[in-house]
């Protein structure tokens, strides 16, 4: 595995936040030489200076891709941590379903979702299978939007085809949701089309502008502004109020918080989770 000089370490960090917005750390170059080394050694290239520039140079940006799809932290399962997912099924769902069906808006009801950073696509399914389990045949009344984004083309790729390996199908799902609800083969499981068509993906960045995917009722950006700066945090979640709607839940890591990031949301605390909604 190539070896990664102080210099080269300033040099890829400045190009991977400029790529992503991810910060690494000036001790960390170890995680360089592992997600990056790989590609160098792919390509040939005798040191992660030739791996630089042979990235600014391709116009392509095949190279540039592969260095964000390494370097993203890709490490998610379905129903993670768990307590967001019955925050949606035991509060919010059922508090958003009530407020759809009230008024003239209950014969044709809507509800947006958006997954930011969805990775390879668990946790959008993890919520489409709620959805299925609250709603029952009743969802076919509802018009859904379940969109998840990410930046890595790699993991919008995997989560479009939603295929899994048994490993990451044993992760976070119970036998019977397994059998419900993909199918299932010697080496992966598929999620089945009735849950997949629930969903779309998209790549997007989550430092340039998104104001075009529209607002939506809950937001998930979990465990990835960790990875940004405080001012690119600042700006994130300022920009992510503005695609929430009034009364919309903006969901976060569980070891997260706006505190001294955003003042336009409060924390709302429900059992033992929390969530946040704009401030009136």
């Amino acid at each position: 595995m190539l070896k990664l000089t102080g210099n080269e370490l300033s040099v890829i960090s400045k190009y991977v936040y400029d790529l992503s917005g991810i910060v690494i750390d000036k001790n960390k170059s170890y995680l360089v030489e592992s997600r990056l080394g790989p590609i160098a050694e792919e390509l040939k290239c005798k040191n992660y200076s030739e791996l630089y520039f042979r990235a600014r140079q391709d116009a392509s940006k095949r190279i540039a891709n592969k260095i964000v799809d390494a370097i993203t932290t890709n490490e998610t399962f379905f129903f993670r941590d768990n307590s967001p997912f019955e925050l949606l099924r035991h509060k919010i769902f059922p508090d958003l379903i009530d407020r759809k069906m009230e008024g003239p808006q209950a014969a044709f009801p809507t509800m947006k979702i958006w997954s930011a950073a969805c990775s390879t696509g668990q946790e959008v399914y993890s919520i489409a299978i709620i959805l299925r389990e609250l709603l029952g045949n009743e969802i076919n009344k509802w018009r859904i939007t379940l969109l998840g984004t990410d930046i890595s083309d790699a993991a919008i790729a995997q989560a479009s085809y939603g295929r899994y390996n048994k490993t990451e199908i044993s992760r976070g799902l119970k036998p019977d949701q397994v059998k419900k609800y993909f199918e299932e083969h010697d080496t992966y499981a598929r999620v089945k089309d009735e849950i997949r068509y629930m969903a779309n993906f998209k790549r997007i960045n989550l430092l340039e502008p998104f104001n075009f995917i529209g607002r939506f009722d809950i937001i998930l950006c979990r465990n990835v502004a960790i990875y940004f700066s405080m001012e690119d945090r600042k700006k994130l979640f300022d920009r992510l109020a503005d695609q929430l709607n009034p009364k919309g839940a903006l969901l976060i890591g569980a070891t997260e918080t706006l505190f001294g990031i955003s003042d336009r949301y409060e924390r709302k605390n429900y059992m033992n989770s929390f969530f946040y909604q704009l401030k009136s």
